[in-house]
């Protein structure tokens, strides 16, 4: 039977056909570009608002019952990730709105898509729902800082605060403030949880939406420029190799259980275009390689997580060794 969970088992079909049709339609009917542009601000306002209505801001403290995992992940996302991104991002050429792009995008981890991907691996999804809301307010903290910190000078200029700011406060603090509200009805009253279960539909749907809206409407803007854009994609594999391996390296340190340290692998490899995107769409012109620069990486690490979901629970973190009682032996302690 189709449901939430089946959208999201089968999540990357899904996107696959939309990246598809929108390579039709952008390629076959360029003309429709300026139609699927004016489609980008209000599906973008309800996927983020289902996204966000995901992440669980009413239960914020459970994110620190497991301190241990909690350090982990913000270390890996926030100390090792910024390192990782800014030797890999040093073949890339000197062109700034391939930087920001890149940049945007490879420093914010991860609060969706995640955690199915987490389950799929039989990873433990209850800790990266957890840990969601500080991953997300942290990365918006710290997103400002690691760009100034890597492009200097350069970023004051690409920057315009006008479009930036209402951009930021249209597309993330509105549904942000729309879902945290929605849960906090919904911890209180029948009619909320029932509309909050409804809007369970809607991440996967609204992701392929998003999809087929913003590559329809820039790839004839940038299909002159795929090379330039094509330059990026080492690099995103890159970070699909290095990461996973360094999230079972931190994992092993810290003895974490099978279901703790696929979980980690996961939030330390998965990134979070979609808060990002409206952020590349506002910059200033001159810049619109960037919002397809971002997009780039999703598509490869949809393609990616093809591999890791079987990957990880098959070699990277395979199941613990049971002892002669069919008891977990974990690694350390």
């Amino acid at each position: 039977m189709i449901g939430p969970r089946w959208l999201r088992r089968h999540q990357i079909a899904l996107y696959a056909i939309a990246v598809l049709l929108a390579l039709g339609v952008g390629l076959g009917a360029p003309a429709t570009a300026s139609f699927f542009e004016r489609l980008i601000t209000p599906v973008l306002a309800v996927l983020l608002y289902v996204t966000f209505l995901e992440v669980p801001f009413v239960r914020f403290s459970r994110a620190f019952t497991n301190g241990r995992f909690m350090a982990a992940a913000l270390g890996m996302n926030f100390v090792v990730v910024p390192a990782v991104v800014y030797g890999l991002t040093r073949v890339l050429p000197h062109e700034p709105v391939l930087l920001v792009g890149a940049f945007m995008v490879l420093l914010t981890p991860c609060i969706d898509y995640v955690i199915a991907f987490t389950d799929l691996a039989d990873g433990d999804a209850e800790q990266i729902t957890a840990a969601t809301p500080a991953l997300l307010i942290v990365q918006l903290l710290l997103l400002p800082a690691y760009l100034w910190l890597f492009m200097g000078g350069q970023i004051a200029d690409i920057v315009d605060p006008g479009p930036f700011v209402e951009a930021f406060a249209t597309l993330i603090v509105l549904p942000l403030t729309l879902a945290w509200l929605t849960e906090a009805w919904a911890a209180r009253a029948d009619p909320g949880r029932r509309f909050q279960s409804a809007m369970g539909w809607l991440p996967v749907p609204m992701m392929a939406a998003t999809l087929l809206v913003v590559i329809a409407s820039q790839l004839p803007r940038v299909q002159d420029s795929i090379d330039r854009i094509a330059s990026v994609v080492p690099v995103y594999v890159a970070f699909l190799v290095v990461m996973p391996l360094l999230g079972r390296f931190a994992a092993d340190r810290l003895g974490m259980a099978t279901g703790e340290a696929r979980a980690l692998v996961f939030t330390a490899t998965t990134r979070n275009s979609l808060v990002v995107l409206p952020l590349a769409l506002a910059l200033p012109a001159g810049y619109e390689l960037a919002p397809a620069v971002v997009v780039t990486q999703t598509l490869v690490e949809l393609a990616g997580m093809v591999v890791l979901t079987r990957a990880v629970p098959a070699w990277l973190v395979p199941e613990e060794p049971s002892d002669a009682f069919g008891r977990s032996v974990l690694r350390n302690d």
